[in-house]
């Protein structure tokens, strides 16, 4: 009996939409725990490359400090990169901000094991430089649609912060060196100095 060696087919689909239902979403996500997937609100698939060595870093040490704020004053839940969101009850899809915070008495009963389906307070997007601003500026206004209380698009190549609230104009500081977390995050100061 032979046996033959079955090596994985890779097809390049970098012109190609490919548009997934949310259940199928789902399935993928399922057989394919180790990839990064999000749909946008059109049903597009979006399979996100690993980043680079200085957008890694970066994203490190925006975790490390927000990490530390969550852990000290216990008033919600931090998330990382990783986590997907359902946001089809919102008539949202399913994005992964790289960092996202939800205050606790919104998260009582519900089940985080899978996607979770609450519309952050908060998030980050970090842009790398293999990011269009044009999609990573999509998204955050998708976030803001759907409820979210506070948005930093943190821009590294630009020096700028994009900063997105409900019902307001988007902010943009340019060079700063320390973001407030406003009303929404109380007490959190992120320190840009070593992300920019």
């Amino acid at each position: 009996m032979q046996i033959l060696e079955v090596k994985p087919l890779l097809l390049n689909v970098a012109d190609v939409r490919l548009r997934v239902t949310p259940e199928e979403f789902d399935r993928l996500c399922r057989l394919n725990p180790d990839l990064r997937l999000e749909i946008n609100r059109d049903g597009e698939l979006i399979v996100m490359p690993p980043t680079g060595g200085d957008t890694g870093k970066r994203n490190f040490k925006l975790i490390v400090q927000f990490g530390n704020w969550v852990e000290k004053n216990g008033l919600g839940e931090g998330f990382d990169s990783s986590t997907g969101y359902n946001f089809t009850a919102v008539g949202g899809k399913n994005p992964s901000p790289d960092v996202s915070w939800i205050e606790k008495s919104r998260l009582e009963g519900v089940d985080t094991s899978g996607l979770i389906p609450v519309v952050p307070d908060f998030v980050i997007e970090l842009r790398s430089k293999s990011d269009p601003l044009k999609e990573v500026r999509a998204k955050m206004e998708e976030y803001r649609r759907v409820g979210v209380r506070l948005g930093w698009l943190v821009n590294p190549q630009d020096k700028t912060v994009e900063i997105y609230r409900p019902e307001r104009d988007v902010e943009i500081l340019e060079d700063p060196e320390t973001l407030n977390g406003e009303d929404v995050l109380l007490g959190f100061t992120l320190d840009l100095r070593s992300i920019f």
